[in-house]
């Protein structure tokens, strides 16, 4: 069961933002796209005080099946990252909601977001090819 949450919004490539006030987020990886990567051993994360571009990989996560890039669905700058997942890539596993990668600031763009319902039909089209 893929889980979607309604106060997030999501990219199609399977990152989900938070919108905390009108210029700063955070974002992590869908529960989809934790299912479908499997179990989690590492995550590539940026610094604090880099940029992010909307539509260009930030980081990546490894799994035992395949690395794969997490790409940012918002240009602005990184202001805090969640040390935890370094250590602990499983959290994400666990649940991909509560465990977010990053947090941005001053954003300047973002790329087309999808609501949660929209997310869903993406996600069963995905799924199901």
């Amino acid at each position: 069961m893929n889980k979607i949450l309604e106060n997030l919004l999501y990219a199609k490539t399977h990152e989900w933002v938070e919108f905390i006030d009108e210029t700063t987020v955070r974002i992590g990886i869908s529960d989809f796209a934790q299912q479908e990567l499997g179990d989690l051993v590492f995550v590539n994360l940026p610094e604090v005080g880099d940029a992010v571009t909307a539509g260009i990989a930030f980081g990546d996560v490894e799994s035992v099946k395949a690395v794969s890039d997490v790409i940012s669905p918002v240009t602005g700058t990184v202001t805090e990252i969640n040390e935890e997942l370094l250590g602990r890539p499983e959290l994400i596993n666990e649940d991909a909601y509560e465990n977010w990668f990053i947090k941005v600031e001053d954003i300047a763009e973002q790329s087309e977001l999808m609501s949660p319902a929209e997310y869903g039909v993406y996600c069963e089209k995905e799924a199901h090819g």
